[in-house]
Parts: C-alpha cells; structure tokens; sequence
C-alpha cells in the first residue's frame, strides 16, 4: 500500500499494487495488498493523516433526549481561549440530512434555516450536535463547550417501543402529522391463513426481543477537510459509500456535488456503522467557513470511543410476535407474524432494514398461507441502523426458533423439517413471485449436516470446496476446570450439559424494493502500439475497503479480465474524485457489484486497445436485473435479484448452577458461489461468526430514558480471544450465482445471521428450556433456568 496525497494535495489517497511475482487472479489467495502497510503500523487510517497545523473541531452534543431549546449563547465559547469559530445552526444553508429520509437537523438551534423542512428547536437525541467548536486545539475545543449557555425545557422521553406504541404517547416527529410514532409499514398476505391452521397439527407461538448491538469497530470516527486551490471542499473520513458522503455534504450545504470531493483513506472496521453520515457535513461545514473568513487551515475531528457509542447508530432493538403451523410431516402450512423495530430518534436506514426483516420473516422456506406486518417506530432512544445482515438477523431468530420449536412439538430432527420446507430452485418466494436463479438452499444444508456428523476437527468437513477450522487444538475440551471462566471456582461435572442446536437463512445481495442499483468501474491499459497484450493495467473504483480485502480482490478481478499479472495491476480507490459511483460496501453487494462493473469496464478497454488507443480506457456502468417494491396490500414483487445461503450448526456446554455457557463448536456453511480469494472469504465466515457470538452471548448495551448507560468497553462487553466458539469451521460451497461477476455471491454477512437461533436451540436442547431474548449472559441464563424449575 502506498499512501497518497496528504490533506491540500490532490493525488489519490489510496494507490495499492500487488507484490511483484504475485500469482493468481481470482479463486487465488495472494497477500492482502494492503497488508504489509497495515502489519507495519505505516497505512494511513484517518486520524492518522491529521496535519499537524490543522484546526480541531469539537461536536457538542445536546445531552437532551428530548427538549426544547428556549435560550442559546455561543458568545462565551466564541471568546474561550484557542478559540477559532463555534458553529449552530444559523450556519448550515439546508439544516437536514439522513441517508434515506431528510428527518434529522444537522445542528439544533433556536434559528432554522429557509430550505430545511425539519424543526431544528428540538433535541430528540441525546447526541443530537448544538454546536461546532473550532480551536487550536481539542483541549481547547471541549474546554471552549462547557462555555456555552442554553436553557432547555424538558419533554417527555419516549423511551422505547412500548412507551412510543402507547394510545397517549407524545409524537417525537410531530410535524410529520401521521400522528403516531409508527411512520412506515410493510404488509404480505399469501393463500388462506385459515386453511392453514386447519391443516396444522401443531402450532408454536411466541414473543421474541431483540437487542442493540454496538459496532464497535477498531477506528472511531474522525477526519479533515479542506478547501483546496480549486474552491473544492475535500473531506477525508473512514465510511462506506463516498458518493453518498458527497451527495449528503452538497444538500446540507446547498452546493452542487462536483464542489465536494470525498475520499476514504485506510478503513479500520465499519459493519454499517459508517453508512450513515457522523462527522463528514460538519466538516465540510468547518472548512468552508473558515475558509470564507480567509483561514486557509484544515479542520480535524477525532471522537473518543465513548463519544463514538454514543454518537452512532446501532443494531435495530425489536420485538416479534409469531405463530407458525405444521402438519404432521413437518410441511409448514401457516406462518403469521408481526414485528417492531425501534427506529430510535430518526430514521437512518430504519425503512431499509425493516424490508430485509420484513422478507426474513418468511424465512428461507416454501410457505403456501402467510400473513406477515412489519413496522418501524420512532422513539427517543439511539437511532437504529445498518448493521451486517440489517434486519435478517432479527428474523431468523423468530423465523429459526419457531421451526426448530415445531421440530420439537412433532419429534422431528431439525435437519429434517428444513429438507421438508426449504426454497428450492424455482420455489415462489415469500413475494408471491419465483425466487432468482441459483437458489442452493438445498445444498448448504446438506454441507452443514454432513459436516456436523463428522468428530469435531476431523478435517472432513469439506464438501465440494473447502473447509476451514480456527480454534484450540482440542475442539471440545472436557472438564470443569477447563469450562469455568474462574479458574479458582471450577465448575461441577454434575451441572454442566450438552447441546445441539441448527439454523439456516437466506439474504439479499445488493439494494432492494426498486432502488436504482448501479456501480461503476474505469481500466486504463498501458502498452506500446503493436503490443498484443497490455504492459500495465490501472484500476479506478470508488468501492470501499472496510477492512474485508475488498481492493485486494478488485485487483484480482481486474487481472482475471485483462489477462495481465496481478503485479501490474495499480488500484486507486475510494475517491469521488477519480472514479464513478460504486455503490455502498453493504448488503452484501460489493464483490458482485463491483465485479460485474470491471468485467464491463475491462470489455470495453480491450475493445478501445484493438481498435489503436495507447492507452486504451474503458468505463462501465453495471446495473443490475431490476427490482420492485412490493404491493402495499399483498406483498406481492421482486425484492431482490440474487441471494446468498446459509446454514450454522452449533455445539455449546452450559453450567445450569451460574449460566455460563462455552460455544464448542461452530460449524458455518456458505456457498459464495466463486472465491475470489479463499482465504478472505474463509475470515469473513469466522469473523461473522466472531461478531455474532458477542451480540448472543455477552454484548449488553443497556439504555434508560434516551440515554446509553454502558457506552465504555469496560461493560460492553464484546469477546476476546478466549471468549469466541473454541472451534469455528467454515464449510465453502462454491455453486455459482448465475449472475455473479466469475460465478460469485456476496456472502459477508451470511455468517451473523442463523448464529442467535442456532446457539438459543442447543441451549434448549441441552436444558430444555427456551429463551426467546438474548444475550444470553450467564446472570440472563441462570434467572430463566430458575424459573423454569421453580414454575416446574
């Protein structure tokens, strides 16, 4: 990896180039090539590349989960030392932003901008920003806020779903005038739910909570901007759609787009927790103003870790009610279920999430008579918003502990019932119409009993690919000893128990419900006239590599398409401006998206290089089979144009005298359709499972009134080293997407979503109990265990 341009300069901030003798184009598993930069602590991730002369800023969060502003002085900051500028909202030309729906001010204040449709005057979040302090430094910043006067009169706090779905609840968005908190729905209806029931001969029913999930990624926010000699404003951050970040910075500051340049440097985690805007409009704000005053400096943020938890979104919290039925074959013959998710103070993605657990709560699995109603409510909680797997994870917990508790009620293995119902190649989708080609539902099922009928660490887990473990050398260490997480209180061999526990699901690969996918891609090829192959290849995509190998695995695409050595293959990446719109790095969709647009891209410079051109430049726009939204009353469409596939088995030992529970075994099954590169498709899996295994067992982010009470990592608790499954092996299917870019599917966030209902059966399996909420910590485990005996 070969940093770029520092802030002021205009090259290109990440330029990355195989290893000379590197082998292999796609199905290869060459170094990363950004790997001996990051190894060596010289990569450059954002707060790395502030410049030493650069201004700091300091967000100043309103600490109000819901009030109204009545007085406001900055003057006092404005004369604190080191003081540059503080900024509010009578400074932001369009006070709104938010990624899918203009519902949130950029600054609360008492004086709100002419073209914003939002109230500015009240806070409905306690991380709601007041004001933007520059300085000389960010001592000097956060000293400068303690100056501020304000005065606000307090509201009443609607503090969760319950509080928000109450007959008298006070509205959080009350000009909206829909006059509830519930502001958007989705709703499906398919066959004759009566007829269902009828047919059934068992049905199970039940509540499930869902919880928050932190993202917790290794690099909190921070980033510069600056206005560069062109009047551009640049904005240098970590995030994961960089024309997004620019088309959210040009509406807040009514200014067009091509005065905005956006460029991501080296990315330290994301998840979705970038997809939404932090600090990029605040920034751009900062660099302009100063720079209207003559100040030609770069302004600077860096949140701490708990003004990242808190200043961010989260997994959706929620709640789903469900009633399923099953005839005494198994074959399911009704499915109803309504869910709620907690969209907190604003809407962020809420909408979008509330479509993929919408058409989660069909599960992966042939339902003849369903009726299904989905809603998102607002709340004066932390917004909820994207997060791997958004949504689908919420409903396989529901959708995968209702088959398995049917398995159980008809004495049927759960292997068993899923072979019964599964989505099959031509199956009709829970949208009424067929499934997209490529449906191997079927397959990974199969992949993930057959490997779990093997002895753990056997090696032969593989089918068809590869198979892949991590782990101690012992995969099911025995003895209390061993199991106790106190080496000085041992557990008794007579309390611990054993269990098995299976899920699966399905999730979308790429946007959904109608939105215009696309993704762009530019190959220049170098050569001399007369050559017949190209000397050098250059890459120019706007994909975000959040950590996942993704440029490293567009490089080898693009040496798979040009037929070029992958050591003369140059990437520059992530940058508005230098290359077309990519897309976001989410729902799954970046591997497909992006190799689909560089096989276009390379089409195209092959044909400009037969034809004479030195060099030869090719740019494609891929867009993909177009989707629907769905029918408001029957839920009938064509959500998606693709899928990804999985299955989980999970193997767990439970102390029944603390509620301590060891994962043992994790077995995950997914067909990528191509590994581009094994390896990285491999620690995508353990990874998913890694961050899954923390929001089951032991992330606990507890709110109360609007307000985070946990936001440190001293009581999150997400796992460490020792705390994830002792032995995760990864079962890779490569059953080619038609449509996919080498036969490829997205699979990144395959891994986190059947992990919950997986580990919440072999739980019951073990004790015979059934927790319907997680995280299952030991005092969570230990109070239901107790309950179900003292209830008998």
């Amino acid at each position: 990896m070969r940093e770029g341009a520092a802030p002021g300069e205009t090259g290109a901030v990440v330029e990355l180039e195989m290893p000379a003798a590197t082998a292999g184009g796609t199905g290869q598993s060459p170094p990363r090539a950004d790997g001996p930069a990051k190894v060596a602590g010289l990569a450059g991730y954002p707060a790395d590349r502030i410049r030493a002369d650069a201004l700091w800023a300091f967000a100043v969060f309103t600490d109000q989960p819901h009030a109204r502003i009545r007085r406001l002085d900055l003057a006092s900051a404005e004369r604190a030392p080191g003081v540059v500028a503080v900024l509010g909202s009578a400074e932001v030309p369009c006070n709104e932003y938010g990624l899918t729906k203009f519902d949130q001010p950029v600054f609360i204040g008492l004086e709100h901008t002419g073209r914003s449709s939002v109230p500015c005057d009240v806070s409905r979040w306690e991380a709601d920003h007041l004001a933007l302090i520059v300085a000389e430094s960010l001592d000097e910043a956060r000293a400068a806020a303690a100056a501020i006067e304000v005065e606000w009169e307090p509201l009443p706090v609607v503090a969760d779903l319950d509080a928000a779905l109450a007959p008298d609840a006070p509205l959080v968005h009350p000009y909206e005038d829909i006059g509830s908190n519930l502001y958007e729905s989705m709703r499906t209806r398919k066959g004759d739910l009566d007829a269902g029931w009828a047919a059934a001969a068992v049905t199970v029913e039940a509540t499930y909570e869902v919880p928050y999930q932190e993202h917790a990624y290794l690099q909190p926010e921070a980033g510069t901007s600056w206005v560069d000699a062109e009047g551009i404003i640049n904005v240098e951050i970590a995030g994961q759609w960089v024309h997004e970040d620019r088309e959210q910075i040009a509406h807040a500051l009514d200014l067009p787009e091509d005065r905005i340049r956006v460029r991501y440097p080296a990315i330290g985690g994301a998840f979705g927790g970038r997809e939404d805007t932090s600090m990029q409009i605040v920034l751009a704000l900062a660099a302009r103003r100063l720079a209207e005053r003559g100040i030609d400096r770069a302004v600077a943020m860096q949140w701490s870790r708990e003004e990242s938890i808190v200043g961010h979104h989260k997994r959706h919290r929620g709640r789903i009610w469900a009633r399923w039925g099953a005839d005494r074959d198994g074959r399911i013959t009704a499915a109803q279920a309504e869910a709620w998710l907690d969209a907190g103070a604003y809407n962020y993605t809420s909408n979008k999430v509330m479509g993929n657990l919408h058409l989660g709560l069909g599960g992966p699995y042939e339902l003849p008579n369903a009726a299904i109603d989905t809603h998102v409510v607002y709340t004066n909680a932390t917004p909820g918003g994207a997060f791997r797997g958004f949504g689908a994870p919420q409903a396989a917990f529901a959708v995968e502990c209702q088959v398995n508790k049917l398995a159980e009620a008809l004495g049927m293995d759960p292997v068993d019932i899923r072979r019964v119902n599964t989505l099959r190649e031509g199956s009709p989708s829970i949208a009424h119409t067929p499934m997209p080609a490529g449906v191997t539902m079927p397959e990974v099922i199969e992949a993930c009993a057959h490997a779990a009928a093997q002895p753990a660490g056997s090696g032969s887990a593989s089918l068809e690919s590869d198979a892949s473990s991590s782990g101690s050398d012992d995969p099911m260490p025995d003895g209390p000893a061993l199991f106790s997480p106190f080496v000085s209180l041992p557990a008794r061999p007579s309390s611990l128990r054993r269990g098995r526990g299976f899920a699966c699901a399905f999730k979308n690969v790429g946007f959904s419900f109608g939105f215009p996918e696309r993704c762009e891609a530019t190959i220049v090829l170098h050569g001399e006239s007369g050559d017949d192959m190209p000397a050098s290849v250059e890459l120019a995509h706007a994909g975000a590599d959040v950590g996942q190998g993704a440029h490293t695995a567009f490089l080898q695409m693009a040496a798979e398409a040009t037929g070029v050595d992958p050591s003369r293959v140059v990437g520059r990446f992530s940058d508005t401006g230098t290359s077309g719109d990519s897309g976001s790095a989410s729902a799954s969709r970046l591997t497909w998206m992006a190799g689909n647009s560089i096989l276009g891209a390379a089409e195209e410079a092959e044909k400009a290089w037969r034809e004479g051109a030195r060099p030869a430049v090719g740019h494609f726009r891929f867009t993909p089979p177009p989707t629907t939204e769905l029918d408001p009353e029957t839920g009938e469409g064509t959500p998606n144009f693709t899928y990804g596939y999985v299955a989980q088995h999970v193997e767990l030992t439970v102390d029944i005298d603390t509620g301590h529970i060891r994962i043992d075994r994790v077995i995950s099954a997914n067909d990528v359709g191509r590994a581009i590169n094994p390896r990285f498709v491999v620690g995508q899996i353990e990874g998913a499972v890694a961050q899954a295994h923390g929001h089951v067992l032991s992330e606990h982010l507890r709110s109360r009134d609007g307000r985070l009470l946990n936001p440190r990592f001293s009581t999150y608790l997400i796992p460490g080293i020792g705390d994830i499954p002792v032995t995760t092996e990864s079962v890779v299917l490569e059953l080619a997407d038609p449509l996919g870019p080498f036969g490829a599917r997205g699979m990144a966030e395959m891994g986190v979503i059947p992990y919950a209902p997986a580990v919440a059966a072999a739980l019951a399996d073990a004790t015979g109990v059934w927790m319907d909420d997680f995280p299952l910590t030991p005092e969570r485990v230990w109070a239901a265990l107790k309950s179900a005996r003292d209830n008998g």
